[in-house]
């Protein structure tokens, strides 16, 4: 009770226990900075103990100093800006290496780490299935890089495909989307005072993914080109890159074609593909060429050197004049001609190149999405890559840098919102023990640019929409009758220039009225675009065809401002995000200079500080990053527990009990044991919802991942069981289905056979009759021998076998057995041998050798005469005599003549044989 303490007692005891806390706070940093040496090793800053500005700026410098340029900063990963290639820090190899990896949170921080984090989700299907990765910082702080090699780390990891016909179709659509990307950057990248590839429009990149999480398309989506700086570039920087690279790459036919000499110089470009590229880089020749076009103020009717844009652009010189010198101003249903003054036609001709490129821009942007966008019914889910332009403060601020500093600023806020103030209240809903992290709030900045009913955006829009002429000091001073109790606007009362400093979440930025106004009107001329509809181009006709029904729409005062369409674009962006799940990156920039390797204290604790990452950090390290609702964490974790069903209307327990069982486990294994107050630190269970770490979410992976291994064996068993049973049962009815075809061709064959032998039976029963009634036939055909003279044979002979030759005077001793063994013992024949019937007795004669001689020879039987029973019929066709091996091979089977007779081995076979 403050009445019981004497004036001033309170306020003395405060300064001492803020002096005490002081005290030991420094106490507690001095500790902690003594060992320098060990300040690298920090790769969580959620482990620095005390977090403060000082301890957190330490450990990155020290990172930074030992080229370590990835940093964890609890939810969200800092990046500080090398300046320079770092070898091997994004090869092919490293990637493989984070993806498959178990835990990739056990590896070094990378910029891969946070990828395959949101790819996991997204493999997880855990609500909200779409990831976006917002990569946020200030100009030159390496966003454009990291965006780089997070589209090149998805479209290697998507296109990882066994399919031969998938990994064909992938490796086309993620070439198309990197090779997307250097186009775009050509277009809308330009060199500032801050990066020398700064991205002068945003872009949130969609990579569209099937649902076996690969890569089947992507969609660009951009915002707010800076389409001011084709005419007008701020000094000491340059134009959009794909003018220099056009002038340095050009050929000498395409300048001739371009009537661009090569010593012209442009005044739209300080310091100084073909198909449907070829009227691509035409137009932007034209654009160029406008650049040098200048009005004379003297006589207005003089040439001024329009030939060569109105050539390029393919359109009537003379329309092209009349369009830049003379306006038309409608008074109800007339029209009146007026001419323009010298700084008219200038900003007409401004205009009109700013049009021209800007629909190109879009034009692009269209054709590049129609190149690599997949149809609805192919992708499921996205991953969302947003690269916006950092935060800008120049020494002239207009209207491009506001709206650059209010995307900024609506990203802070989403970071705010999510990770911040909505975590902290969650966790006071929910019923934690939380006590509140202060943190700075940029509300009241947004409120300011866009709020509602009165803000910049809103009396900028106002102004424009009066038709009347803009006045900087006038609209100057409605802002401060207006905005005057907002303390983030302010003004110096003593400057002569129109102006307004807003105080942003990183910094102050003075911006200037002075053309503001005429940049958010954005006039565009009805004659230049029916000019432009007659282009010859065909190219630049069809950008223009459909633009006619576009400003028949937009006219009076119903035309949509600049500030108002972006503001437009930049709310259903914020809706993208809210819709998916958020991975933030924090790019830093070490030095204004951009040079190598050079870390500035100062530089460096402005960002921190605008970022948050020191609030960020504190609430990381004390909180709980991963909140799940009750009903799909029991989805999810509930076959961890034996209970395989839970009532909806008590998942408070279920979800306590899963909780137990997992704990428990941890309990009994030796090697993770761990308190209760750790427990307590690990996870809790609120109202709705389960909040949990890091670490409590990976051991439930684990948990979840061994419970699906056992039922995968178990599965496995149940159906390598399954499969070996039918594969029994298959086999055996296989073996009676062969047993009874090979039965079935078994008996087939052998009535084949006993018709085949029938058939041969009957033929040869044919056969055989046929030889018996020829053999009668010859018997019968013999008696007209009985009445020739037939020579007398000498009883040797009949004996021995002997044939008598007709011619020959004594009797030549031949072999008679052979025919005894076909003749079954037939007698010994005496034959005599002529020309005549020769044929008819060789079936007696085949195995006697009988001399030839010439002369004529005469063949006559003794059959009749000697008895014989039967000889066979002169066969018909081929004979074949098929012998057994036989001891009469062996025999003399050229007896000599001369001999008295046979003796040996062939007078026992002859006696044998007779």
């Amino acid at each position: 009770n403050k009445k019981n303490f004497p004036k001033g007692t309170i306020k003395y005891i405060l300064s001492y226990v803020n002096q005490s806390l002081n005290e030991s706070l420094d106490g507690e940093i001095q500790a902690f900075l003594i060992d320098e040496d060990q300040l690298h090793t920090y790769d969580d800053l959620t482990k620095v103990n005390p977090v403060t500005q000082t301890t957190v700026l330490k450990c990155l410098q020290a990172r930074y100093s030992m080229k370590v340029f990835y940093t964890h900063a609890g939810c969200t990963l800092v990046a500080l800006n090398p300046f320079q290639p770092i070898p091997d820090l994004y090869s092919l190899d490293v990637m493989k290496e984070y993806h498959c990896a178990p835990q990739p949170q056990e590896f070094k921080p990378h910029i891969f780490i946070v990828a395959e984090e949101a790819y996991r989700n997204l493999q997880g299907q855990m609500e909200p299935v779409n990831q976006s990765l917002v990569v946020s910082g200030e100009s030159g702080a390496g966003k454009t890089w990291t965006s780089r090699c997070l589209m090149k780390y998805y479209a290697t990891v998507a296109a990882s495909s066994s399919v031969v016909k998938s990994q064909d179709t992938v490796d086309r659509i993620e070439r198309r989307v990197l090779d997307s990307n250097p186009i775009m950057e050509a277009f809308g990248n330009a060199c500032t005072l801050r990066n020398n590839n700064s991205s002068r429009f945003g872009k949130y990149i969609q990579l569209q993914l099937d649902r076996s999480q690969l890569l089947v398309g992507a969609s660009v989506q951009t915002y707010l080109l800076e389409k001011t700086r084709v005419a007008c570039q701020p000094a000491k920087e340059r134009n959009f890159h794909i003018f220099y690279q056009m002038m340095k790459g050009a050929t000498d036919e395409q300048r001739k074609e371009w009537r661009m000499p090569k010593d012209q110089q442009f005044v739209w470009l300080p310091n100084h593909l073909i198909s449907f590229w070829c009227n691509v880089l035409q137009i932007l020749a034209g654009i160029l060429q406008f650049g040098n076009v200048n009005f004379s103020s003297a006589d207005e009717s003089q040439p001024c050197n329009i030939e060569e844009a109105a050539g390029l652009l393919g359109v009537p010189v003379d329309e092209l004049l009349a369009c830049l010198r003379v306006r038309t101003l409608k008074a109800g249903k007339q029209s009146v001609l007026k001419p323009c003054s010298q700084s008219e036609c200038s900003v007409r001709r401004d205009c009109l190149a700013k049009l021209i490129y800007a629909q190109l821009f879009e034009w692009l942007v269209t054709f590049i999405n129609n190149s690599i966008c997949a149809d609805n019914s192919i992708w499921c889910n996205f991953i969302g890559l947003l690269d916006v332009y950092g935060f800008e403060c120049f020494p002239v601020n207009n209207l491009e840098q506001l709206c650059i500093n209010y995307a900024n600023e609506k990203l802070q806020q989403h970071f705010v919102a999510h990770y911040l103030r909505a975590q902290q209240e969650e966790y006071v809903s929910e019923g934690l023990e939380w006590s509140f992290v202060k943190y700075q709030d940029n509300q009241n900045c947004l409120d300011l640019i866009e709020g509602s009913p009165t803000s910049i955006f809103s009396l900028l829009n106002e102004e424009c929409r009066l038709n009347r002429v803009s006045d900087a000091k006038k609209f100057r001073g409605r802002l401060e009758k207006e905005l005057c109790d907002n303390a983030n606007i302010s003004w110096d009362k003593y400057s002569q220039e129109a102006h307004f400093t807003v105080a942003h979440y990183a910094g102050k930025v003075n911006y200037q009225i002075d053309g503001m106004m005429e940049k958010n009107k954005d006039p565009v001329p009805r004659e230049l675009i029916a000019l432009l509809q007659k282009s010859e181009n065909p190219l630049l006709h069809q950008i223009f065809a459909d633009k006619d029904t576009e400003n028949a729409k937009s006219k009076g005062l119903s035309k949509v401002t600049v500030v108002s369409k972006f503001k437009n674009s930049l709310e259903s962006l914020m809706k993208i995000l809210h819709t998916t799940t958020p991975h933030y990156t924090r790019c830093i920039k070490p030095n204004p200079d951009c040079k190598p390797l050079t870390f500035q204290k100062e530089e460096v604790i402005i960002q921190l500080k605008a970022c948050g990452i020191v609030e960020t950090i504190h609430i990381s390290a004390a909180g709980f990053p991963i909140r799940i609702p009750f009903k799909s964490f029991i989805q999810r974790y509930g076959l961890i527990s034996k209970s395989s069903a839970f009532k909806t209307d008590s998942l408070r327990p279920a979800v306590d009990k899963l909780l137990r069982v997992v704990l428990q486990s941890q309990v009994l294994d030796p090697a993770c044991q761990r308190d209760s107050e750790t427990h307590s630190t690990l996870v809790h269970c609120g109202r709705t919802k389960v909040f949990l770490t890091q670490s409590m979410l990976e051991l439930l992976e684990d948990q979840r991942k061994k419970v699906l291994s056992q039922k995968a064996f178990s599965i496995q068993c149940c159906w390598r069981r399954y499969q070996r049973c039918r594969r029994h049962a298959q086999r055996r009815a296989a073996t009676l289905i062969q047993a009874a075809g090979r039965s079935w061709l078994v008996r087939r064959q052998v009535h084949r056979w006993h018709r085949a032998a029938a058939v041969i039976q009957t033929s040869w029963r044919k056969w055989k009759k046929v030889m018996n009634s020829l053999a009668e036939a010859e018997l019968d055909d013999a008696k007209h021998l009985v009445g020739e003279n037939v020579p007398v044979v000498n009883p040797v002979v009949r004996e021995r076998g002997s044939v008598q030759l007709s011619t020959i005077p004594e009797p030549v001793t031949v072999r008679g057995w052979p025919m005894g063994l076909a003749l079954a013992s037939a007698p010994s024949i005496t034959v005599s041998l002529t020309a005549t019937g020769f044929q008819k007795m060789m079936s007696v004669i085949a195995s006697v050798n009988v001399p030839s001689r010439k002369g004529e020879y005469k063949v006559e039987t003794n059959q009749y005469k000697q008895g014989l029973a039967s000889i066979r019929a002169k066969p018909r066709g081929s004979v074949k005599l098929h012998y057994q091996r036989s001891p009469l091979l062996y025999a003399d089977r050229q007896p000599n003549v001369v001999s008295n007779g046979v003796t040996g081995f062939n007078q026992i076979l002859l006696e044998k044989t007779l």
